[in-house]
């Protein structure tokens, strides 16, 4: 059994009748925009809530309360997705500016232990600077965001060491005065 209708939708503007019904009509709208206009016009219109429910592909009359109630202090507000839903904003702007600004500075090969930032070199130093530190995939995400890419993975083999193609197979070659170059 249907609960009774306590709210009752205001009455619609004839600016908001027409935002409603354009926004019903958009081919290229959000579906849940849509689907949120049609149960209000259709209430506009004099159907019970379970009735306008059904017409937008709700599954049941409680959404439409919901959603008139919101209409009803909120207005045309009302369509967009409601406060609270989806994932929180963990880093603030201060947070994504120092992690922009450590990308933006030449890494201290001491330090660091890099001569160029690769996303795991500087994960680590963000880690060590920044607490809470966000974690890689967070970093990409901020430096995109900053108009930064990040380029193929490298691949890395011990300092003094490369391996080359030959004709009978792959060869590791140690350059012997490695040290002498490290310390330098």
């Amino acid at each position: 059994m249907a609960p009774q209708q306590k709210e009752r939708l205001r009455a619609l503007t004839a600016e908001e009748q027409a935002t409603l019904a354009r926004v019903r009509q958009a081919t290229s709208g959000r579906h849940d925009e849509v689907q949120r206009a049609t149960a209000l016009l259709a209430v506009a219109a004099g159907a019970s809530f379970v009735a306008a429910a059904r017409g937008a592909g709700y599954a049941s009359g409680s959404t439409v309360h919901a959603l008139v109630k919101r209409f009803n202090a909120r207005g045309l507000a009302a369509l967009a997705i409601a406060p609270g839903r989806g994932p929180k904003v963990l880093y603030d702007a201060t947070t994504r500016a120092q992690v922009v600004a450590l990308a933006q500075r030449p890494p201290d090969r001491k330090v660091d232990g890099t001569a160029t930032w690769s996303l795991s070199t500087l994960a680590r130093a963000v880690r060590r600077e920044i607490f809470p530190a966000p974690k890689a995939r967070t970093i990409a995400q901020i430096l995109r965001d900053a108009g930064g890419s990040c380029q193929k993975t490298r691949t890395w083999c011990p300092t003094g060491t490369a391996e080359r193609k030959r004709k009978d197979g792959v060869v590791r070659v140690v350059d012997p005065e490695t040290e002498q170059k490290r310390g330098a």
